[in-house]
């Protein structure tokens, strides 16, 4: 685990940081003078979308409202620099912490780690386009094992440990790269067997992969 820990920090530039690993719990009002392990992952979520460039400090200052209100106004919601519950609730559907991180690169190597970068970062952009439709669980945890969701999941392939180029395309996905054109589903032309996934209407095709909303 403090491996994987170690390479996420690494990509965001935070080799030192992991002792400071908040809960995966967010308070539902952070603000000015508030210092815990929701603001260190309230910080790490902002860093990876390059809103929040200061060290992740666990301690809710004026860089770290600045970056919140940064955040708010790229969002469409009251830009006041206040982590309420509607932040919160944005910020969960367009970001990731730092373990749910390890959750979408183990989700990119096992299904994808064959194919070009691009469709690396394909299939973490089809995770998180589920985790931000009404049609998916609203958590990368629920929409990952969700029944039947993904084949690494069901034969066991998940659980491989991802490489740093897993890692990295997980950081582009989460930071907006989309290949997909918004797909939610991807197949494999060659091995599916499924014909409600051939009736999918198709997006377009990356390496072995198709990609369909």
């Amino acid at each position: 685990m403090k491996t994987k820990i170690f390479t996420l920090l690494l990509l965001l530039g935070l080799v030192g940081m992991a002792t400071m690993i908040g809960s995966a719990n967010a308070a539902p009002l952070l603000t000015i003078g508030s210092s815990s392990g929701d603001v260190w992952d309230l910080q790490y979520r902002l860093k990876t979308l390059d809103f929040y460039t200061e060290p992740l400090d666990g301690v809710y200052g004026s860089q770290t409202k600045a970056a919140v209100a940064k955040f708010q106004k790229a969002y469409g919601i009251s830009a006041d620099g206040i982590s309420g519950t509607k932040t919160w609730n944005i910020l969960k559907k367009h970001t990731l912490n730092i373990n749910e991180m390890d959750i979408l690169a183990k989700v990119i190597y096992s299904e994808s780690r064959g194919e070009p970068y691009v469709g690396q970062v394909a299939v973490g952009a089809v995770v998180m386009n589920r985790i931000q439709s009404s049609q998916f669980p609203d958590n990368i945890n629920e929409v990952v094992f969700q029944k039947g969701a993904f084949t690494a999941v069901s034969d066991g392939q998940y659980w491989l440990t991802p490489n740093q180029t897993a890692y990295l395309a997980a950081l582009d996905a989460v930071r907006g790269w989309d290949p997909t054109n918004h797909s939610i589903y991807y197949f494999n032309p060659d091995t599916a067997t499924s014909a409600w996934i051939w009736s999918r209407p198709q997006n377009l095709k990356i390496g072995k992969h198709i990609f369909a909303s």
